[in-house]
C-alpha cells in the first residue's frame, strides 16, 4: 500500500505515517518497493516470523521463571 492510503486509517499527519515505515523497514518488518513515483509498502513475513520467535522465547523464559517461584516452598 502507498503511505496516503496507509495513514487514512491512523490520526497521525502522513510524515509521522512515514517515520513509522522508516523504522519498521529497519527492523525488517516492512519491505517497499517503488512504483511510478510512490513507493508500495508490504508486510515483511520472515521479518514477522524473527519477531515471533523472539517474543516465543521471551515469554516461554518469563514463564518457566515464574514457574520456578511459584513452585519453591517456603523453608
Amino acid at each position: 500500500m502507498p503511505v496516503g492510503e496507509l495513514a487514512r486509517d491512523f490520526p497521525v499527519s502522513r510524515p509521522a505515517i512515514s517515520q513509522h515505515l522508516r523504522i519498521l523497514k529497519q527492523a525488517n518488518l516492512v519491505l517497499d518497493r517503488p512504483e511510478g513515483n510512490r513507493r508500495l509498502y508490504q508486510i515483511n513475513p520472515e521479518g514477522f516470523d524473527s519477531l515471533r520467535e523472539y517474543f516465543e522465547q521471551f515469554w516461554n523464559q518469563a514463564l518457566l521463571a515464574f514457574k520456578r517461584k511459584v513452585e519453591e516452598r517456603p523453608n
